[in-house]
């Protein structure tokens, strides 16, 4: 009797195992996101010279992997991002960033269709296309430092409306730094370190 009794709760959870499993593959690993998102940066220099950069609202796109329902990494992408370029206030030029991230996250289950999460990694941008007015240009000589790496964290939350489309509400702390430097000697840094707030769509498969 007792054999019969283990046979019988090992078959149960076998099928609870197995039913799990399905549900969790017909979730599918895959997520797409497409947000807008205001990047509002710090703007937090070094220099002396008052410089900072413009916040915009930029088009993001995200993609995650599940390995399991709970954890998941995210590729974060855009292109390239053009800003001005201020000293003060009034405009000295402009400069391009393109700012991949990518995080690690948790994400909370066992609340039905609302499933927060949270995540943590790492980002590299790339500045490019920096340009300067002229009379800055011949007065100061003036260069940025193209390649930052800086720690990134984020909070947000998908809305299953269905099996795969979602709402999405998402905040992200991106640390971001150039060296500024004049005739080739460093005078500073000008830290971007924005917080980005984004909403869009998901579509997972």
């Amino acid at each position: 009797m007792m054999m019969k009794k283990a046979m019988m709760a090992a078959v149960a959870v076998c099928a609870l195992t197995a039913g799990t499993a399905m549900a969790q593959q017909a979730e599918g690993p895959w997520m797409v996101r497409v947000r807008a998102v205001n990047l509002d940066s710090a703007n937090k220099d070094s220099t002396g010279l008052g410089l900072s950069i413009n916040d915009k609202t930029i088009p993001e796109l995200d993609v995650s992997y599940f390995f399991t329902p709970n954890f998941a990494a995210e590729l974060v992408l855009t292109y390239p991002q053009k800003h001005d370029l201020r000293s003060n206030g009034a405009k000295i030029g402009s400069l391009k960033h393109l700012p991949p991230t990518l995080l690690a996250q948790y994400h909370f289950t066992g609340m039905g269709a609302f499933k927060p999460y949270v995540g943590a990694g790492i980002n590299y941008t790339r500045f490019s296309n920096v340009n300067f007015n002229p009379a800055v240009e011949a007065a100061l000589d003036p260069s940025i430092k193209k390649n930052s790496f800086g720690p990134a964290m984020q909070v947000g939350f998908d809305y299953m409306l269905d099996k795969n489309w979602s709402i999405n509400f998402d905040v992200k702390k991106v640390y971001i730094k150039t060296d500024v430097s004049s005739a080739g000697k460093k005078v500073g840094s000008l830290k971007v370190d924005p917080w980005l707030v984004g909403v869009g769509v998901g579509y997972r498969f």
